[in-house]
This record gives C-alpha cells, structure tokens and sequence, in this order.
C-alpha cells in the first residue's frame, strides 16, 4: 500500500530522514514513535503530499482517500453534526446528486442518485456521526452548536471526528490522545480496532500503542525501523538490542539494581487493594524494560521535600466549583505524605476543578480546606505554561522561580538540573517562545522539581511530553517523598505510580475498589446506559429526503427545532463564561448572568426531553 524507497525527508536545511526503506500493508495498525523533532509529523506531511522527498521514493497510491485531524480548526457557523458529515465526500456527493435530479425534475436521475444514496448506508450517516461524536465525548445538545461555539481543544475533538466519518482508506493521527480523556481514549481504541483500513498514529501513549498497534515504525538517528508488535514488544526487542551493546553495560546494570531496589521496598509495604497490586506488576515489568531507556537525554529525581507534615491537607464538608455553580460537593478527604492517589471519572466531572481545590487556587465554595503550616504545594496544569515568560530562557526562570537553592550561587548547579530535562548547553539560555508545547511542559516541570514540594498535583503531566521524557517522570514520581494526586490520561503513568483511586463522577469524590481494568469497565457500563437512555430520548435522525410532515407532528417538529436553537445559543453564551473565569476575566454582572444561564438551559432541556418523547409517540402510534 505504501512503499518508501531510500527516502530522504529534509526540513529546510535540517535533514530527518535518510536513506529509508519500509513497506506498509493495507488494513495495518502502525505506531509512528520516535522523540519530539525526529520527522514524525513530516513523515505524514510526505505522505499527504504537502512535502517532496528530497531523494529517494514516497509511493502512494493516487486513488489512496486519505484523512488526518487538522490541529487548528478554523471558527464557523457549521452545525458540529454538519462539520463531522462533511468529512465523508462520498455521502456529501450523493446528497448533491439528489438535489439535482430533485431540481431538474429527473425521475430516473433520482432513483438512480437515491440507489447510490443507499449503497452508501445514507440513511444512517447521521446516525453514525452521532455515535463517533458521543464516544469523543459530546453531548446531544452539542450536535446543534456552531464550530465557532467550541473551544481549541474540542475543536480538534470535531476533527477527528470528521476524520473518522471520512470512509478513508488511510487514517493519519497525530497524538491523538493529547485532547481526549480517559473515556474517549477507551472508545477511540475499540473504534480503530473495529476499523477496516489503514491507521498510522504518532503517540507517545504506550497503552494507547500497545492497544491498537501491530506494528512500531519508530525514527531515531534519521533512520526508520519497523518492528513487529505493539510498542512494549517493541521496547522489549529495543532492550535485548541494547544489552548488547558493551558500553551501556554498566549503566544498565545501576539503573536496573535502583528500580529493583525500589521494587523491593513497594512490595514490603503495599496493600492488598487492586490498584496497589496493580502497581507492583508494573514496577516488575519496568525491571525488564528499563535498559531499553538507558540512553535517554533525560533523567531526574525529586529531592526529599525539607519537611513532610501528617496530613499535608484536609477537606471537611468541602464544595468546590466556579461562579455560582456547585461541580462537587461533600467532599471528606485528608491526604498524607505517602498517599499515591489518581483520579479517574469522566470528562467534565470536575477533575480539574477539585484539584485546584485542593492547590488552594480556588476557594471551597463550603466547607472547609486545612493546609498544613509546611505545605508546599507542586502544581502543574496546561494553564500554567502560558504563565512561561517568552521572552525570558530556562536559566532565568529558574533563578526566579526554582527556589531559594537555585536562585543565587552556583551557576553550574542551575545548568545541571535544567541539562536533566534536555535544556543542556545553550538551550538553557533560548527564549521560551522558540519552544514547542513539549519543551513548555519539560521545563514547568523543572521548576516544579526545584522546588521540593511536599505535595504534587499533577494535570495531565504528560501531554505534549515524548516517550522518552514520560519514563523519566515515571521513574522520579515512583521515588518521590510527598503526597501525589494525579489526572491523567496516560494508564501507564497511573498503573505505574498510583497505589489508590478516586472516582470523581455525579458531583462527588469517592474511593474506587478496583483497578483500571475495572474502572474501563464501569466506563463501558455507563456509555451502555447513556446510550439506552439517549435512544429513548432523541428524535429521529433527519433524512435528506424527507417524507411530507404529518399535520399533527408539525407544530412539534417545529418548536423541537426552535427549543435546540435556543438551547445552542445559550450553551454558547455559557461556555463563553465559563472561559472567562478560567482566564480571571469575568465581566460584572457574569455571575448573576451564569445563573440565569444555567436556569434557562435546565428549562430548555426538560422541554426538549418532554417534545422528543411526543413526537415519537406520535409516530409509533402512526397518528397524523
């Protein structure tokens, strides 16, 4: 299906691939992997067509229907459901086909158009559509909104979901997992599992590889290998390659007695709980595959933290949300210095806003939050790295703000702990805004580190970090001498450093008995009943063709659709507000609005429920 032929790829005069040689079969699941700026993206910018081979042969079939998820999507007044039909030409082609032969009066055109309508399963497109955006995590009053109603990140959501629906032959993703949550990653995996094409991913989530990957093309040193497997096969074959090397030899040996060590001294004292359990099997694995990770440009390890007070917080009655809307309450939680907790729970559960509860960036709405006198406090958010000053290097920031240890004396001292996170040399002195989303979250993390928090937050760690810097983190979290809480989506990160979990869901905190296997499962249960419940709500699918009205269904058709306009509107008008107190910025009176806001859309969307349930009585009792 694809073939490349001494391929040398260039990016102006920065060479990234020489001399490749790779074959690609139809309907193979291949993992693209190799660190941030080997030539991932411009392996697949080759492959679309957007840049030529300097030497060598890129052949790709010319009849080859290809799609990719574009990263920055403009706004628009397209309806979501709209946008997502857009990306399968093929159906879009029948429809227009349809409407000329309608225009033109032409009887056998319009068979002949409906014929080819109905070889495409047209009639259930938009059916199909709604289930590919329902697994990326969107609602059904989302269908109705406009591109331009969404923020960046749910943008690339509709995308990929666009993407999905395309009927491609070849599927290009580029870090797909970077903008979903657990739950849509679970329902991404079975997706292309069940998918009959080609899928070529960028990923630096190895469960997400090992998942839907049979093969590894990874890039490294400007040349590309392809390996049989899914990644930890790949990372165990990588491993037995390296061992062989004599001069890796004795760093091998070092690393692999510290991981031990600290394998050892987990099982002494871990739980019987599942998770715990869990964890130990993932510590014993890494024993295995830490060689294949000995020539990594990173490495680092947290401090022990000055003090480490029992417990580090306290939250007694607590509710926490933004403006005067309650996402969680009565939460009862204290977390010590040797707590490992990861929360699990779905997409706009409040994850985020009960970790900020607990950093002290935003008040208890009630209740009560008791930090210890010695709390320090490591937080990392996404927000948090467009607080980086662009125009400042790595060394300023950590004279500024990596503490009191970094920011007078030893030059040297502050070079060595920023080269452990790859801003050796004169990248330690570049200014930040040459920096790519990876590099931003890499040194977030340094200040982090230098600091020697007691108690680290962490939100998503791991987006826009390689494989590489992920098993480092790794590593240095599973030694890490304070209390950690952790959102990710990352399971390798969860199963590997987490010894309890919490499940934020239906406005409250609560312990989770069991492990991520079953927390997927309790996943796929709920997805099954949202889905019988949504079956036996919404209204029918609409037709391109629709049959004349029924008198009766009219005037109910009619304010269904006026009651989701209004209900897009003001889903807008919220969201927008929403955003304005996550930036700080909003307007007077913003609250009191939000208020009115969520009233109305609660009214709204009893009355919708009550039209869609009229509507289909009517026509199961085929009344007019």
């Amino acid at each position: 299906m694809l073939n490349a032929r001494g391929l040398h790829l260039r990016r102006g005069t920065l060479p990234l691939v020489e001399d490749a040689n790779f074959t690609i079969h139809r309907g193979d699941k291949v993992g693209v992997t190799g660190a941030n700026g080997a030539g991932k993206s411009s392996l697949f910018a080759a492959l679309r067509g957007e840049l030529t081979a300097d030497r060598g042969e890129l052949e790709v079939p010319a009849n080859l229907v290809i799609a990719h998820v574009e990263q920055e999507v403009a706004a628009s007044d397209r309806e979501a459901i709209e946008f997502v039909l857009d990306g399968d030409a093929r159906l879009r082609l029948a429809e227009a086909r349809i409407e000329r032969a309608e225009h033109a009066g032409d009887a056998l055109g319009l068979a002949q158009a409906h014929g080819d309508f109905e070889a495409l399963d047209g009639y259930r497109a938009r059916a199909r559509a709604a289930e590919i955006l329902h697994g990326l995590g969107f609602t059904v009053a989302d269908h109705a909104k406009t591109v331009a109603q969404f923020s960046g990140g749910w943008r690339v959501r509709l995308a990929m979901a666009r993407a999905l629906a395309s009927r491609a032959d070849l599927l290009l993703l580029d870090e797909p997992t970077n903008h979903l949550d657990l739950d849509a990653i679970v329902w991404l995996e079975g997706w292309l599992g069940a998918f009959a094409g080609t899928v070529l991913a960028i990923s630096h989530d190895r469960e997400f590889l090992d998942s839907i990957a049979d093969r590894i093309l990874h890039i490294e040193h400007r040349r590309i290998r392809i390996h049989a497997g899914n990644y930890s096969q790949y990372e165990l074959k990588r491993t037995e390659e390296l061992a062989q090397q004599n001069a890796l030899r004795i760093r091998q040996e070092r690393r692999i007695a510290e991981i031990s060590a600290f394998v050892a001294r987990f099982r002494a004292k871990a739980t019987k709980s599942r998770q715990a359990q869990s964890r130990l099997k993932m510590l014993e694995r890494m024993e295995r595959i830490v060689p294949a990770h000995v020539d990594s440009p990173f490495g680092f390890a947290f401090e022990p933290p000055a003090k480490t007070p029992r417990p580090l917080v306290t939250l007694e009655g607590a509710a926490c949300g933004y403006g005067e809307r309650t996402v969680l309450a009565g939460i009862d939680v204290s977390i010590g210095p040797q707590d490992r907790i990861a929360l699990l729970g779905p997409n706009g559960a409040g994850k985020s806003t009960f970790t900020r509860l607990l950093a002290g960036e935003s008040a208890a709405l009630a209740g009560t939050r008791t930090a210890a006198a010695d709390l320090a406090v490591g937080y990392f958010a996404q927000h948090q790295l467009d607080h980086l000053r662009v125009t400042e290097s790595p060394f300023w920031h950590l004279r500024q703000f990596g503490g009191p240890e970094y920011a007078r004396g030893d030059e040297q001292r502050v070079r060595d702990h920023l080269g452990r996170f790859g801003f050796g040399g004169d990248r330690a002195f570049e200014p930040v805004e040459r920096f790519s989303g990876g590099e931003k979250a890499r040194l977030a993390l340094a200040l982090i580190v230098a600091r020697r928090p007691n108690l680290l937050l962490l939100d998503e760690p791991t987006n826009h970090l390689d494989l590489e810097m992920r098993h480092a983190l790794t590593v240095a979290l599973q030694d890490f001498g304070g209390g950690l809480v952790v959102v990710s989506h990352d399971r390798h990160l969860i199963r590997s450093v987490a010894d309890t979990l919490w499940l934020v869901a239906d406005r409250s905190v609560r312990p989770f008995d069991g492990d991520l296997d079953d927390y997927q499962g309790w996943l796929r249960q709920r997805r099954g009943g949202e889905r019988e419940s949504a079956r036996t709500r919404a209204p029918a699918a609409r037709e391109p063709v629709a049959p004349r009205p029924r008198p009766r269904l009219t005037p109910l058709r009619r304010e269904l659709a006026d009651v989701e306009a209004r209900l897009a509107a003001l889903s807008g008008e919220r969201a927008a507000l929403e955003n304005a107190v996550e930036r700080g910025e909003m307007p007077e009176g913003g609250y009191a609005r939000y208020g009115e806001l969520v009233r109305a859309i609660e009214s709204l969307e009893e009355r919708w429920l009550g039209l869609a349930e009229s509507i289909e009585r009517l026509k199961a009792a085929g009344e007019r």
